[in-house]
């Protein structure tokens, strides 16, 4: 049994409700346990909740992706809708580790727009104050991002389970630890306005 089926993307070819609906047969049929959608607005997030509850969002999410808290948020805080946010590092630029001029020319970020020459030195900054927060904690810039998506929860008002993506072993350790490092309403003061200061569009 799959206990979270996720619906990616709103369907383009069919409406909602009869995307959920098909979705929801699976769940009578003891096949599915709970249901999912990705990257919705909150008016779509109602309309398919009307057809069968859904359980969680899946959305973009991080100290540089926001768009999620003016989208969605109050239908899913309504609704008892958790947040699964995806790319919580930025796709790796808010660990400070990301060389852009040496990304590989299939890797997807090489077409980002905060990837780009300009934008990347701009958005530097963004990176640059995640580490000057996790070098004073003596932790990774990796689990201060982490740990920022997870101290959102209580001031959203949903469960929040971040998911980034990793290859190695070390990496997913680090990134587990992030769950025990604490940021005070300090740290929270410096990171929080760095979506404002973002250079480049999501996609």
């Amino acid at each position: 049994m799959i206990d979270l089926y996720y619906l990616h993307r709103p369907p383009q070819t069919a409406e909602i409700e009869e995307t959920v609906g098909a979705m929801a047969e699976l769940v009578a049929e003891g096949k599915v346990r709970y249901l999912g959608l990705s990257e919705v607005d909150g008016a779509l997030l109602r309309r398919a909740h009307a057809v069968h509850p859904i359980t969680a969002v899946q959305s973009e999410y991080s100290l540089w992706t926001r768009d999620v808290e003016t989208a969605a948020i109050g239908v899913m805080r309504e609704l008892g809708v958790g947040l699964v946010p995806y790319s919580p590092l930025g796709r790796g630029f808010l660990t400070g580790t990301v060389d852009v001029s040496a990304l590989d020319a299939r890797d997807f970020r090489r077409r980002n727009a905060r990837f780009a020459d300009g934008a990347a030195a701009a958005n530097q900054a963004i990176a640059d104050a995640v580490r000057s927060v996790a070098e004073e904690k003596g932790v990774a810039p990796a689990q201060v991002a982490i740990a920022w998506v997870y101290a959102q929860a209580g001031r959203l008002g949903v469960s929040v389970v971040p998911i980034p993506g990793t290859k190695r072993v070390k990496w997913l350790e680090q990134n587990v630890a992030a769950l025990d490092v604490a940021l005070s309403p300090a740290d929270l003061g410096r990171l929080d306005p760095l979506a404002d200061q973002v250079v480049g569009a999501r996609y």
